[in-house]
């Protein structure tokens, strides 16, 4: 039997949601008294019945996650077992992929956690003081499975902050390689931890950049926020004459050249340090084509109170980037912001090629790869979209 937890009790009618999505917001809790930050609490309904076991902070709004709707204990073991499954689940071949998410928060059943394989290392974020105060039984669990390879903590500042706890950056217990260089679709790219955005890569994108690059054809690229690269160089392996890539992270664009010189594509790109919107008015003005135009920005929409703006900052982007495809282009436009939807996304893209006056043919909808799984009850779990559009 787990032992006596303490007691978070929900205001009546808001059970039926928290037991099928595993987060609680402080408007939903009637009360949680003498709760420790980061300790694991029991969530009941408004009339004492068991709804599930989570890992509760009083500082954010999103007060909890459930952990299990089991009455079991949270602990150690527990995290173990959820790290093997999920590390089981993305074993292809009879093997761990080198490469890929191998734990994605909520959608494994342990929120508040990523871990990112790049070949022999892996790097594990926090994002709640629940899981950065298990990072030791995390890490344990990890080698359990996968052996005893070095680890890299690399926790995001801005949700440490929000959470109450100071960010791991750094080595667990021993220090790996300065650098890895994994093989994605045939494309050669440099991981440095610690270094950049993310845990190294923007895995998420990673079956994306393959098929992009597929269709890339043999004319000219513009890569916008390009980060370092990636997608201008499987364009330019698919066969484009030449890329430009827009970026103004000086870490992202040390990382440009880095992957551009690996793959031998030093000569057939130009990485520029600019602010993207300013550089598509100015390519604008030029009246400059291009037969492939990738748009992966950051999430303009962190928060729903930022739609609005977000969705001019896509709409602007997007009816720049339409002006600048040559006839018969190729546009590869993406949102991974979860508070904007599908629909609006592609709404927002609609409008702005009806003001470029550009006309355009639905190649392919673009989404994050089976290694960020998606909950059908945590809608959350997915927010990566993107649509591959022709001008006719």
């Amino acid at each position: 039997m787990p032992r006596r937890t303490a007691v978070v009790r929900l205001k009546r009618g808001k059970e039926g949601r928290a037991r099928v999505h595993p987060w609680i917001f402080k408007g939903d809790v009637a009360d949680a008294s003498e709760v420790e930050p980061g300790a694991v609490v029991t969530v009941v309904d408004a009339g004492g019945r068991f709804v599930g076991r989570g890992f509760f902070n009083p500082r954010p709004a999103l007060c909890c996650r459930i952990v299990t709707w089991e009455d079991e204990a949270v602990d150690a073991r527990l995290v173990t077992r959820r790290l093997a499954a999920a590390v089981d689940a993305r074993v292809a071949d009879g093997s761990v992929p080198e490469v890929g998410r191998l734990v994605w928060s909520e959608a494994d059943g342990l929120p508040g956690l990523v871990v990112d394989r790049y070949g022999p290392v892996l790097v594990v974020q926090c994002l709640t003081l629940a899981m950065a105060r298990r990072r030791d039984e995390i890490v344990a669990g990890l080698r359990a499975r996968l052996g005893d390879r070095p680890v890299f903590s690399l926790d995001d500042a801005v949700t440490s902050q929000l959470e109450g706890f100071a960010p791991a950056a750094g080595w667990v217990d021993r220090a790996g390689p300065d650098e890895i260089v994994v093989v994605e679709g045939g494309v050669r790219l440099a991981v440095r931890p610690g270094v950049g955005h993310k845990t190294g890569v923007y895995l998420d994108q990673a079956t994306n950049r393959t098929l992009v690059g597929a269709a890339a054809g043999p004319g000219d690229v513009l890569d916008v926020f390009a980060y370092t690269a990636a997608f201008a160089c499987h364009a330019l392996r698919g066969g484009a004459r030449r890329a430009v890539c827009l970026e103004s992270s000086p870490e992202a664009i040390v990382g440009a050249h880095r992957n551009l010189e690996l793959n031998g594509f030093v000569d057939r790109a130009e990485v520029r340090a600019v602010n993207a919107f300013d550089e598509l008015r100015r390519l604008d003005r030029e009246r400059t084509r291009f037969e492939l135009i990738v748009l992966d920005p950051p999430p303009f929409a962190r928060s729903r109170s930022a739609v609005d703006a977000a969705l001019r900052g896509y709409k602007e982007i997007n009816l720049r980037a339409l002006r600048l495809l040559a006839p018969g282009g190729r546009l590869a436009t993406f949102s991974c912001s979860h508070h904007v939807d599908d629909a609006t996304f592609a709404a927002t893209v609609r409008d702005a090629a009806t003001d470029a006056g550009v006309r355009l043919r639905l190649l392919d909808r673009l989404e994050q790869p089976p290694d960020h799984p998606v909950l059908f009850t945590v809608p959350e779990t997915r927010y990566l979209k993107g649509l591959l559009l022709q001008a006719v």
